[in-house]
């Protein structure tokens, strides 16, 4: 009887650790590795044609017709203040918030990754608070860091502007 009840035991025990797993989409600004959850994210497209929009803040980048729906880009580089060398195209992360598409323009497109809760950090405080405030914190991963981006507080902060 209780081999069957540690049987059990291991059991729980996987299927917790199972859920202390989160998967990020990875991506790159200005060579730093981020990540916007996995089930946050409905897509991810190339760099597309684009409609400014006069007046705007300079990190809403302008509108995107995806496939009929209208989605605001966001350059997440000009929000973050990495404007030294800019690139001329971007991958765009699509998001669907609260029934409106949110694209957040990246430099480059990584993989997905699984990261464990048990390598997640606060964020360090020597990252500038600009930056900081739209983060949930970090996972060490290999030799590096994956930089949780909040999209909320982002949201949040676009929300408070208008």
């Amino acid at each position: 009887m209780s081999s069957n009840l540690e049987l059990s035991n291991s059991e729980q025990k996987n299927s917790m650790v199972h859920s202390e797993t989160k998967q990020f989409s990875s991506f790159y600004l200005d060579n730093k590795l981020y990540g916007i959850e996995v089930n946050r994210v409905q897509e991810v497209v190339r760099s597309m044609l684009m409609t400014t929009i006069p007046l705007a803040p300079d990190y809403v980048r302008g509108l995107i017709n995806l496939r009929g729906q209208v989605a605001t880009a966001i350059g997440l580089r000009h929000l973050f203040g990495f404007l030294d060398s800019v690139p001329n195209e971007f991958i765009n992360i699509v998001c669907k918030l609260d029934g409106m598409l949110i694209s957040f323009q990246v430099d480059e497109i990584g993989d997905v990754i699984e990261v464990s809760e048990k390598d997640f950090e606060q964020t360090p405080q020597t990252v500038p608070e600009n930056i900081r405030e739209y983060m949930l914190g970090v996972y060490k991963i290999s030799n590096t860091l994956l930089s949780a981006i909040n999209v909320d507080s982002i949201i949040k902060f676009l929300n408070k502007k208008n």
